[in-house]
């Protein structure tokens, strides 16, 4: 498999072991990218909340950049993926009101999530692990932008998603049932209204300890972020929760090891994660 790659600015800045994980797991699976020449950022969230011109035109450069590769795009940010589906959905509708003569035959745009819990790579997936997350619990969070508007993301099952515990089963792990898989984190409001920010991460990460999660799986990277620095915010109390990426899991069950510049990228201790690969080393061995 042959796919253009839209990393987007998170992936190259605060989640590049978002980006790592990545392409590790597509080396680890056969999945060949090809990173689109001269991409730029794709607007979210600061274009489209101010202009929606721009808003649209950032993203459909990338379009257009892709459609050059004749390839469809991989997209690992949920915030990106929304951008581009919203920008390919209005140049599929009228391509003309937007100065492009011509898009037909444009490119699927695939959240890397739907790849990864495609049957036939979740088989790949399962072949290749090395070291089951045996005993590893986990909460798997969705949040907003990959899900919904359903209309721009096409997605069908925008509240009961599955692509997560999917992938969370296939290298071991148990995906627990739980009530805020969907809910909004505000990443968009952590820096302008940070006390909403507390407030809707102190519930999520409640939900999943109710639930009995050791650690919380996401696709998101402004999820990711926002919903492991504010528990930092939530004053004394029983000790964060990791939040992992599912690349990253997927990555780590692969190789059987979880590196140690890997770990020092979480702002909460990764402990939960390390402990199912010392547990796995043989007799005399510390961890991998």
């Amino acid at each position: 498999m042959k796919l253009a790659y839209y990393p987007g600015c998170s992936l190259e800045g605060s989640a590049r072991d978002y980006d790592h994980a990545v392409r590790q797991v597509c080396r680890d699976l056969g999945i060949w990218l090809v990173e689109i020449p001269d991409w730029n950022c794709c607007g979210a969230s600061s274009a489209h909340m101010t202009d929606h011109e721009v808003g649209m035109r950032l993203p459909m450069r990338n379009l257009l950049l892709a459609r050059e590769l004749e390839l469809d795009i991989l997209v690992p940010c949920a915030a990106c993926f929304q951008r581009l589906k919203a920008a390919d959905q209005a140049l599929r509708a009228d391509p003309g009101y937007w100065d492009v003569r011509d898009y037909s035959s444009p490119p699927d745009i695939i959240h890397i999530s739907t790849l990864l819990s495609g049957e036939d790579v979740l088989a790949k997936i399962r072949e290749k692990v090395s070291q089951p997350l045996q005993d590893l619990s986990l909460a798997c969070y969705y949040g907003c932008l990959s899900l919904r508007n359903p209309r721009v993301t096409g997605v069908v099952n925008w509240e009961a998603p599955t692509t997560l515990e999917r992938i969370a089963r296939a290298v071991g792990a148990t995906p627990v049932s739980w009530s805020h898989r969907t809910e909004c984190c505000s990443g968009s409001l952590t820096l302008t209204r940070p006390d909403i920010a507390v407030r809707l991460v102190g519930d999520i990460v409640q939900a999943a300890r109710r639930a009995g999660a050791r650690a919380i799986v996401t696709d998101c990277p402004m999820c990711q972020a926002n919903v492991e620095s504010r528990q930092l915010d939530l004053g004394a109390g029983e000790p964060a929760l990791p939040v992992f990426y599912a690349a990253e899991l997927v990555a780590a069950a692969i190789s059987g090891q979880y590196p140690a510049a890997q770990q020092k990228l979480h702002l909460v201790d990764t402990a939960v994660l390390n402990r199912v690969f010392s547990q796995a080393a043989p007799a005399g061995e510390g961890p991998r």
